[in-house]
């Protein structure tokens, strides 16, 4: 993107931008689905689901009231919200439960951004979800995720041709609303191991006596619904026109 002042960025910001082709929508959703079955990438990006995860805790702890003190996120692709106040109650609820359906939400609301063209809106939106995150991240590792991911949109949103912005924006998206489903099967198969008893679905199943199976299903649940609906945004304007034989 050539641009020389601010108020060239936020007149992109507010503006919309043209819908890419078809293959571009289609190519990024199959380099979304690749970036999340394979091993390897996933273990690497799975630190944006980390980030968007613990952001969700974040996020529902200040709306329900609670004292919000740190976020911190690990090498292992783990992280930790610390907030105070009841250890029961709505509240405590809605913040266990926000984390694991954040990503597949976020990527609902990119999904809704790209669909009435605000390509450039939906890029500057991550940085400043990112650096609201980095004002609470206290440790290194954290910090360096946080940074890093935000300068690969900015670098992106500041220097990339429209095409190059339209390509990571819904590759991003997709990966988002794909990258939903993921970490809950792996928490489950963790749950079904004995491996993890103090998950945000054991934390729900001991403040709401209701099985931690059954919490873990509704965030399969909401990663589904946002996968659906967030690809029928992106993907029914872009799909090329079949003949008509009649």
């Amino acid at each position: 993107m050539e641009l020389s002042t601010l108020g060239d960025v936020w007149h992109d910001v507010i503006g919309t931008q043209p819908h890419p082709p078809w293959w571009l929508v289609t190519l990024t959703g199959v380099a979304a689905l690749g970036a999340v079955s394979v091993r390897s990438v996933w273990h690497v990006l799975r630190n944006v689901v980390t980030i968007a995860h613990e952001g969700g805790h974040a996020l529902a702890a200040l709306v329900t009231g609670r004292q919000l003190h740190s976020i911190r996120l690990h090498s292992d692709t783990s992280g930790v919200t610390v907030s105070s106040g009841k250890p029961y109650g709505a509240g405590m609820i809605v913040t266990a439960f926000a984390g694991y359906v954040t990503p597949p939400l976020l990527g609902l609301g990119a999904a809704g951004l790209l669909a009435t063209g605000h390509i450039t809106a939906m890029l500057w939106a991550g940085i400043v979800l990112l650096a609201a995150i980095l004002l609470l991240i206290r440790n290194v590792y954290g910090v360096l995720s946080v940074v890093t991911t935000g300068a690969v949109i900015f670098a992106v949103s500041w220097f990339g041709s429209p095409t190059v912005q339209a390509a990571f924006a819904y590759g991003f998206t997709w990966f988002l609303l794909l990258a939903g489903a993921r970490p809950v099967v792996e928490l489950q198969s963790k749950r079904a191991r004995g491996r993890a008893p103090d998950s945000d679905a054991d934390q729900l199943a001991r403040l709401t006596g209701m099985p931690g199976l059954m919490w873990v299903f509704g965030f399969g649940v909401v990663s589904v619904i946002a996968l659906v609906a967030g690809g029928a945004w992106l993907l029914p304007d872009s799909l090329p026109h079949l003949p008509n034989w009649h």
